[in-house]
């Protein structure tokens, strides 16, 4: 998520009360800090075993002091801040796919549409043990996705561990310019429009606006229903995701975000939405995220939507970002955002309306959440009170979500996607009987 600002800092008050220092104390003294920062560099810079670059230091020393709020801050330096441009953009060069850590290992959240790794099979909750041979344990995130980064043309050996399987799984990958569409569509039988939505990115309102023209012109047919998948989604930028629950809902509100107990803002619907007036499922699972729960949030508690899938991740926190001077940047945690009933989503997830179960989570599975996450924002209150309507549980290990939506069938109760099969079967029973 992201709000554009600007942040300069100066000190040049210091010089012009240097002369009242000797009132305070070390500790009272709010350069203290500072203080012991250029002591701790000079050190570095004079007696480190090689010669140290200041730069480095520095900018090693300001990514460890945002590093220690929580795990979704972080400084980025005028590389890292063009590449996490790019990544919003919807455009970068790589293999294609969402990481996170835990417990020193990377979990894939999910391969992107179309991406080398998803093209190789790599799967939502694969661990990354290995880069090119390297171990990845205890690695930082961010420099580990850089090196999965490169040209297009290059080359990069990802080493796996997978649930169920004896030995670890290895794939050679060729990287590309990945393009990232984030909205896939297609026209289901009894008129059901079905709606994955990958991720938010600048122009995903837009991509969703032009699959619902397309989906209506399929045929003379009006639509009867929309099923809104947002599985695997990782989140993305706030205001898309405001904008694409706004074409749900006629009046209400979206969402609210508070700092500091504080209410900073908060989002309301307009009347006139694309998918207003027909019945609504949302599809989500454990590794729906941030801006996925934020809209799944708004649609269950304005009752426009049956949330049916797994709890979501739980990340309800709103990552600012700040551009600074020579490139570089910081997105830094400023708000909490909560449901239109005022519930945090933060360490707790959306539980959904109705839960699915796999055969696979009848044994320890671990499965990566944010309170899983060392640092985390704690969470407040309960998210949802009373139990789900229904809790199913699918007999087989949970198939991958499939990525393309020219692979869901038109009828889903016919295919291998139980939670699909769930969802449209639930929608079908509020499509009126008149149609």
């Amino acid at each position: 998520m992201r709000t554009l600002g600007l942040i300069a800092a100066a000190f040049a008050g210091g010089a012009a009360t240097s002369h009242l220092a000797g009132a305070s104390t070390q500790a009272q003294s709010p350069y203290a800090p500072l203080e012991q920062l250029a002591r701790v560099l000079v050190l570095v810079e004079n007696q480190y075993v090689e010669p140290a670059q200041r730069n480095k230091i520095i900018d090693g020393a300001i990514k460890g002091m945002v590093a220690e709020l929580d795990p979704h801050s972080a400084y980025m330096n005028a590389s890292e801040f063009a590449q996490f441009q790019e990544e919003t953009g919807g455009t970068f060069g790589g293999v294609g796919i969402e990481v996170d850590a835990k417990d020193d290992h990377i979990t894939v959240i999910a391969p992107i549409e179309g991406s080398p790794a998803a093209r190789a099979g790599i799967r939502s909750g694969d661990q990354i043990i290995a880069i090119d041979g390297r171990p990845v344990r205890g690695e930082r995130l961010d420099k580990l996705v850089k090196i999965m980064r490169g040209p297009p043309g290059s080359r990069v050996k990802l080493t796996i561990r997978r649930q169920g399987a004896a030995e670890p799984l290895t794939f050679d990958l060729a990287r590309e310019q990945i393009h990232v569409t984030s909205i896939a569509a297609k026209r289901l039988d009894r008129d059901v429009a079905y709606v994955r939505v990958k991720q938010f990115q600048d122009g995903t309102h837009e991509e969703m606006l032009r699959a619902a023209a397309r989906l209506r012109a399929a045929s003379k047919t009006p639509l009867a229903g929309v099923i809104l998948d947002m599985r695997n989604n990782p989140g993305g930028l706030v205001h898309e995701a405001e904008a694409l629950a706004d074409e749900f809902l006629s009046s209400g509100t979206i969402y609210s975000t508070r700092q500091r107990n504080q209410v900073v803002d908060e989002a309301k619907a307009h009347d006139g939405g694309a998918f207003a007036s027909l019945p609504v499922v949302a599809l989500v699972n454990e590794y729906s995220a941030s801006a996925a729960e934020l809209v799944a949030g708004a649609l269950q508690d304005s009752g426009r939507a049956t949330v049916v899938g797994a709890t979501t991740f739980g990340k309800g926190s709103v990552q600012t970002i700040y551009e600074l001077p020579g490139g570089a940047g910081v997105r830094l945690t400023t708000m909490r955002y909560y449901t239109p009933k005022g519930r945090s989503i933060q360490a707790q997830g959306i539980r959904p309306d109705i839960v699915i179960e796999s055969a696979q989570q009848q044994v320890p599975v671990a499965i990566l959440r944010e309170q899983d996450l060392e640092g985390h924002l704690p969470a407040e209150g309960s998210l949802r009170d009373g139990s789900p309507r229904a809790v199913l549980v699918e007999k087989r290990a949970a198939a991958a979500v499939r990525d393309i939506a020219g692979d869901v069938p038109a009828d889903p109760t016919r295919g291998s996607d139980f939670a699909l099969a769930v969802g449209y079967q639930q929608l079908l029973r509020a499509i009126p009987a008149s149609r």
